[in-house]
């Protein structure tokens, strides 16, 4: 069982839990403001995000984030499943586009890990879910990456 550093008493599932929850809390916010850094901050080292048919690391989140849609992140309260210092989660989205007011909805796929400075997001995957009732990753992105 891990310890706080500010504690001497075990955490406990209900504290990794509130953790977890502010942490996804925290990029909502953070993505809502288009502030970067705070986004980058709920990852771990070797996190990455997924959508739109591609897998992107922490190095193209400023282009990333940068092209996208602007607008409200309304996130769901998640289900999380811990496993030691490790855990796996689906939160559900509302994105809400700030000037024409379209929608779009769908889930976070996320692993998490416990770091020496908290719950981290490992990964992050986002599925859209579409008028049909289709779930994907969506369409491709106006992000234009430079790797080859």
């Amino acid at each position: 069982m891990a310890f706080s550093n500010e504690r001497t008493r075990p955490l406990s599932v209900t504290d990794d839990l509130v953790e977890i929850e502010q942490l996804l809390a925290r990029y909502a916010v953070a993505m809502t403001r288009g502030d970067v850094d705070r986004v980058l901050s709920v990852f771990a080292p070797d996190g990455s995000y997924s959508a739109f048919g591609d897998t992107y690391p922490l190095d193209e989140f400023p282009a990333l984030v940068s092209a996208a849609p602007k607008g409200l992140f309304l996130a769901g309260t998640p289900v999380i499943e811990l496993d030691g210092d490790a855990a796996t989660g689906t939160q559900p989205l509302c994105f809400v586009e700030h000037s024409t007011h379209e929608m779009r909805i769908g889930y976070y796929n996320d692993t998490y890990v416990r770091t020496p400075d908290g719950w981290r997001l490992r990964t992050r995957a986002m599925t859209f879910i579409r008028r049909s009732g289709a779930h994907d990753s969506g369409r491709p992105h106006a992000f234009e990456r430079t790797r080859s």
